[in-house]
């Protein structure tokens, strides 16, 4: 049994799914991790990790839409609004996503389906450094 973490930092310029796929995969490929858990976990509170089609960027359009839709960038809907307009409506869409993604490894593969990719789902407008930490936990 073994623990292994890394610390993956993507620098984002506004709201968009940034995948990261291809950084975790080469991770866990250099590693030669075998078969165990994968915990993904982002360090932030206005952004956030999800897993989602990667072959038709329409779905990342119409997410980004629905999601602007959803928690409306007004602030005469919200109390909390300390660093600017996007302030609450990205702490609402973190919270209706996830700060944290478990992924099987087996057989020294992720296991994804064939259109899934990971994305940090970035909420601001503004550019922001991101912090993923990747855990793996097997043999």
């Amino acid at each position: 049994m073994k623990q292994e973490f890394y610390n993956l930092v993507i620098n984002t310029n506004g709201q968009k799914l940034y995948e990261f796929t291809d950084q975790t995969l080469n991770w866990v490929n250099e590693n030669k991790f075998k078969n165990g858990m994968l915990n993904l976990s982002i360090q932030h509170t206005s952004a956030s990790l999800i897993v989602q089609e990667n072959a038709d960027p329409d779905v990342q359009k119409d997410l980004l839409n629905y999601f602007d839709k959803l928690a409306p960038m007004d602030n005469k809907l919200y109390i909390h609004t300390t660093e600017g307009k996007d302030d609450m409506p990205a702490h609402i869409k973190s919270a209706l996503t996830n700060n944290q993604i478990s992924l099987s490894i087996k057989d020294g593969n992720l296991l994804l389906g064939t259109w899934q990719g990971i994305y940090l789902f970035e909420h601001r407008i503004n550019k922001q450094s991101r912090t993923i930490i990747h855990h793996y936990i097997g043999e």
